[in-house]
């Protein structure tokens, strides 16, 4: 077996390893300090969304609601998966925790952490998060939030997904979906 496929398996094997752990992981924080831990993460990977786009605040008050992850980990070689937890508001008030897994297969290699807010628009979008049947399929592509992102984002799909970069570098062609779990206060 050449230094390639080794590498390949072994990355394969952590994936999946991953995957598993991330599976096994529950939505809501087990005690109170990792609440209390998981809800500052929250508001200051609010605030640094609000700082990035300014505009932002605007959408989230004509929202329905959102759902914010502080921190998606994320890593692949041809094989790859992601994992985070997150908050979940409804007109400003929070309603639960969520979170995200997803697994890819195609082109892809690194690892890469990045802060994800999910921004709902319709009240049926919403429900659909609550009752864990809403999923995004490959071809939702996230907007990398910049100044007047969330003033020129793409409104039509009742669901806006917004990203921000926290560290890694990845490369990647990948199939996959995400995949949410909500779990109600």
């Amino acid at each position: 077996m050449d230094w390639f496929q080794s590498v390949r398996r072994i990355m394969g094997s952590g994936v999946i390893g991953a995957a598993i752990v991330a599976c096994g992981c529950s939505t809501e924080p087990k005690t109170e300090a990792d609440k209390s831990t998981l809800s500052a993460e929250c508001a200051a990977a609010m605030q640094r969304f609000r700082n990035e786009d300014p505009t932002l605040q605007a959408l989230l008050d004509k929202s329905v609601g959102w759902a914010v992850f502080p921190e998606v980990g994320k890593a692949g070689l041809i094989a790859g998966g992601s994992y985070g937890r997150g908050e979940v508001y409804e007109k400003g008030v929070k309603i639960g925790y969520c979170d995200i897994s997803q697994a890819t297969i195609g082109l892809q290699i690194g690892a890469q952490t990045f802060s994800e807010l999910v921004v709902f628009l319709h009240a049926d979008e919403l429900e659909k998060f609550k009752t864990n049947q809403l999923e995004f399929a490959a071809n939702l592509s996230a907007v990398a939030l910049t100044a007047g992102a969330a003033g020129t984002a793409d409104h039509s799909k009742g669901v806006i997904v917004f990203t921000l970069a926290k560290g890694g570098l990845m490369a990647e062609a990948s199939v996959g979906g995400q995949q949410f779990t909500f779990k109600g206060l």
